[in-house]
């Protein structure tokens, strides 16, 4: 009995195995096949940020554009990273973006190396840069007329006036690193958990002074809520042209900072899908109204080669890791 069964099940197996040597294997999706359904993209903060604000206003454009709906999704957690690694685990197979920015992509590696133990330039495939914004230094009200009286006062009163941001190690803090440093000033970090309630503290007086985004902190500025000293990039941003940029104040001349937006896929998506995106995001952005609905949020077009984007993110890296040792910022 016992052979006989072995027989059967011998013989069975064998059926089986020919029977599966007659179907042909599942394929792949083509490229040129794609997309053929919905297309999530993971916006690493909460609804309502500035990241957010981007990315609803420019992913329903990219689905017209791709006959297919773009679902913006809020994947929010550990200042932007889990929803990195949530993209780097993901299939490559074009059905999920990044709409993401430097500090959860390059920064928060540098700053916590053993936490977050992962390449955001390897691991994921840069695709397009989609806008960039200034961050702005603000204060709370009645702190210092103008940026040259503001400096004489924290100068005055070393490591006695404080800053906020949304967290160590964050773009918006390695941002007032960069400001601390040009400047040599001696103001003290304080550490929150978003932009919005930093935002809030600052108008309530809490803390002293913070650095965040335009698009942001621009409705508190222009209802006189905080008072403005500066923004970050070279030249003044159009919402707020009465605001100087910081560089026209002779301690900051050489500063320049403007925070990207960009979509990345996960490495080892086909190049076709890639270029596609890239071509249609392009498209997008030529369009008149997609500006001016940007502009009126804080935002500017930002248009290179993936190429050019990926050597343009390597660049930065580089300069963020300088700052970031000369600062000792470390989170482990």
């Amino acid at each position: 009995m016992i052979c006989i069964r072995r027989l059967k099940t011998t013989a069975t197996t064998l059926a089986l195995s020919a029977l599966a040597a007659c179907v042909p294997p599942a394929r792949a999706e083509s490229p040129s096949a794609w997309p053929a359904q919905p297309i999530v993209a993971v916006v690493p903060f909460s609804a309502g940020g500035s990241v957010d604000v981007a990315a609803r206003l420019l992913m329903p454009r990219l689905a017209e554009r791709l006959n297919q709906p773009v679902v913006v999704e809020n994947t929010v957690g550990a200042s932007g990273t889990i929803a990195v690694q949530r993209v780097i685990r993901a299939r490559p197979d074009g059905y999920t973006l990044l709409f993401g920015v430097a500090s959860p992509v390059t920064v928060a590696p540098l700053v916590s190396p053993t936490r977050f133990a992962y390449d955001g330039l390897k691991e994921l495939q840069p695709v397009v840069p989609v806008a960039s914004s200034a961050f702005v230094l603000i204060g709370r009200p009645h702190l210092a007329a103008d940026t040259a009286e503001l400096i004489r006062l924290v100068r005055s009163q070393p490591g006695r006036i404080n800053f906020g941001t949304d967290g160590v190690g964050t773009s918006l803090h390695i941002a007032a690193e960069m400001i601390r440093q040009q400047a040599g000033l001696d103001i003290v970090h304080i550490p929150y958990k978003s932009g919005p309630q930093v935002l809030t503290e600052l108008a309530g007086g809490q803390i002293d002074l913070a650095v965040l985004p335009v698009a942001l902190a621009q409705s508190f500025i222009r209802e006189g809520k905080v008072q403005a000293y500066g923004v970050t990039s070279r030249r003044r941003v159009a919402t707020l042209p009465q605001v100087p940029s910081l560089s026209e104040t002779p301690e900051f001349r050489s500063l320049d900072i403007e925070a990207w937006q960009g979509l990345l896929l996960p490495a080892g998506t086909p190049p076709a899908i890639a270029r596609r995106i890239a071509e249609e995001m392009h498209a997008v952005l030529s369009d008149p109204e997609v500006v001016r609905r940007l502009s009126d949020a804080g935002f500017q077009p930002m248009e290179m080669t993936q190429a050019r984007f990926a050597d343009y993110l390597a660049r930065e890296r580089k300069e963020l890791a300088a700052v970031v040792r000369a600062a000792g910022i470390r989170v482990d």
